[in-house]
């Protein structure tokens, strides 16, 4: 047994070296690439947020960050692949709105809200309120008071829980206009609606509708933020126009799976800060009339408690529901 021991030693202390080394490498972070899933199609406004995202984030933390898109189910197929990924720090998803409402509204959710933790918020593009060109509408309070005095104004939305259904709601809820929500299965096709004349409103992302307004197909009669757009500040926000209530936006940040350690989150929403905080990311996002925003988890954290509270009323006042 004496003659066993030193050989045992040596093997229990080169188990240790071995089991520290790899822990060693374990803690090092990020050591391969990471995914950000884009629970929307590529080319919309989530897409060019989480692209944004990525390439800002990845110079930031020196390693590269891929771009999956997973659409459908209003972002609830690509959040459920996050919500089921493993905590480690290589898949995050690119969230928006309907990581707060949909289980407001869904007879049932595949995963938990709890199941997602905010990392950090990206950029938001601010809503604009738009109605067909030969409108007789020049502005949001013409358009609420012809509401009240017509029996009431078709809002098209781009399907129930949508940002769109959200600011028609607030309107009838916080302005006391008169509007009938009228769903497509798109923005794209209550963007036409709109050109066409077929409804008398909608309301979209800013980089989806900014091109259709230069070029006169529609006229935006609001802003639903806080302040007005930096690469069109010619249109009004709805605060200035005396609805104060009126705020909302199609926002996109950044989850994780529940149980990523929290020194990775903090670094990746010390990396996306960064990233927004590019002068070149931050130029062409506002090109398009994208709103760079960053911040820290906190900032985050405090957005969606918010953000939560403030949706929840709108579908308790409304009895908003999946169709």
């Amino acid at each position: 047994m004496k003659l066993n021991t030193p050989l045992t030693a040596l093997k229990v202390l080169a188990t240790l070296l071995a089991f520290g080394i790899c822990a060693a490498h374990a803690d090092v972070w990020p050591s391969k690439p990471i995914k950000f899933i884009v629970p929307f199609a590529p080319g919309g406004a989530n897409d060019l947020i989480g692209r944004a995202a990525a390439e800002g984030a990845g110079k930031a933390l020196n390693q590269a960050i891929v771009i999956d898109n997973k659409p459908g189910a209003g972002a609830t197929i690509g959040a459920d692949f996050v919500a089921k990924s493993a905590p480690d720090g290589y898949t995050f998803l690119i969230s928006a709105a309907g990581i707060i409402s949909n289980s407001m509204i869904k007879k049932s959710m595949p995963y938990k809200d709890s199941d997602l933790v905010p990392v950090a918020m990206i950029a938001l593009a601010p809503s604009v309120i738009i109605v067909p060109a030969n409108s007789p509408y020049q502005n949001i309070k013409e358009f609420i008071n012809k509401s009240k005095t017509s029996g009431g104004l078709n809002f098209a939305t781009a399907g129930t829980g949508s940002t769109p259904h959200f600011v028609a709601e607030l309107l009838n809820i916080k302005a006391d206009a008169k509007l009938r929500v009228i769903p497509y299965k798109s923005g794209s096709e209550s963007l036409t609606a709109v050109i066409s004349g077929q409804v008398d409103a909608t309301s979209e992302a800013s980089i989806v509708v900014l091109p259709f307004i230069k070029s006169g197909k529609v006229r935006a009669l609001t802003t639903t933020w806080t302040h007005r757009l930096a690469m069109y500040p010619e249109i009004p926000t709805a605060f200035e126009q005396g609805f104060t209530d009126i705020q909302i936006a199609h926002w996109a940040g950044l989850h994780a799976p529940k149980g990523t350690p929290d020194s990775i989150v903090q670094q990746m929403a010390a990396a996306i800060d960064a990233g927004m905080k590019n002068k070149e990311i931050q130029d062409r996002l506002k090109a398009v009339g994208i709103e760079p925003i960053g911040g820290t988890k906190a900032a985050f954290e405090q957005f969606i408690t918010q953000e939560r509270a403030r949706l929840q009323n709108v579908v308790k006042a409304t009895g908003m529901t999946e169709e």
